[in-house]
């Protein structure tokens, strides 16, 4: 989903239904941190890029159904869902966070993070993905080891991501994608959908979906909140 102000772009048929949902279930459970992070987002050009509220409540919820304390984030942005996991996890819970450049986070999502006391529970490793997680996998000890992984980052990576991630995680771990409805496109005719960069990244949200939808090593529920969200369950 999108949102930047009082503006509003969601999956559902109007965006007054999302702002309800918002309004009503959404704002007044969040804490103050990540009101802060949201609120100090919201003017960044890319504030688009951040993690809807209504999906990272939904993340919240699901860290605590599977008592995750040890997670990977790969895409962070200003750190919102990152914040989120922080304040979700045990105290002495631990995500590695990955990011091709971190100046974004440390202008506007370290300092808040720091007031929230979670700086502590985090491993931010400034690189591509891949060579982070094959660095992990090098260790036989982080095979199987993770709890959760949450994913918001170039979508052209997302299987390169898949294959490595369900090497990490233990059975019953979650690896949650991000934007897999594109903002309604994967349902558009490739015609009408512009411009350029949004179309390709419509193609690869369909491919990745498909891909998901057929893995046998995993349980799915597609969730329609935010920008829409693949929730895989690592069963073999």
């Amino acid at each position: 989903m999108e949102f930047s102000g009082s503006k509003i772009k969601g999956l559902l048929q109007s965006d007054e239904l999302t702002e309800y949902i918002l309004e009503t279930s959404v704002y007044p459970r969040e804490p103050a941190p990540l009101k802060e992070l949201r609120d100090a987002t919201a003017s960044h050009p890319r504030a688009v890029f951040a993690t809807a509220p209504d999906a990272a409540q939904l993340l919240g919820m699901l860290l605590k159904l599977v008592g995750a304390k040890k997670t990977i984030e790969i895409g962070v942005f200003t750190g919102y869902s990152l914040l989120l996991t922080a304040l979700t996890i045990p105290e002495d819970g631990k995500i590695v966070a990955i990011d091709i450049d971190r100046d974004t986070y440390d202008q506007i999502g370290l300092p808040v993070i720091k007031k929230a006391g979670v700086e502590h529970k985090i491993d931010f490793i400034e690189s591509e993905a891949v060579p982070v997680l094959d660095k992990l996998l090098e260790h036989h000890g982080n095979e199987g080891s993770f709890d959760f992984a949450y994913v918001d980052a170039d979508k052209v990576n997302n299987w390169n991501y898949h294959e490595r991630l369900l090497k990490l995680l233990k059975v019953g771990g979650l690896v949650v994608y991000d934007n897999t409805l594109c903002r309604g496109t994967v349902v558009l005719p490739e015609e009408l959908t512009h411009p350029e960069w949004r179309k390709q990244r419509r193609q690869l949200a369909i491919e990745h979906n498909k891909s998901l939808a057929v893995d046998p090593r995993i349980e799915i529920s597609h969730a329609s909140v935010g920008d829409g969200m693949m929730i895989c369950r690592r069963i073999i």
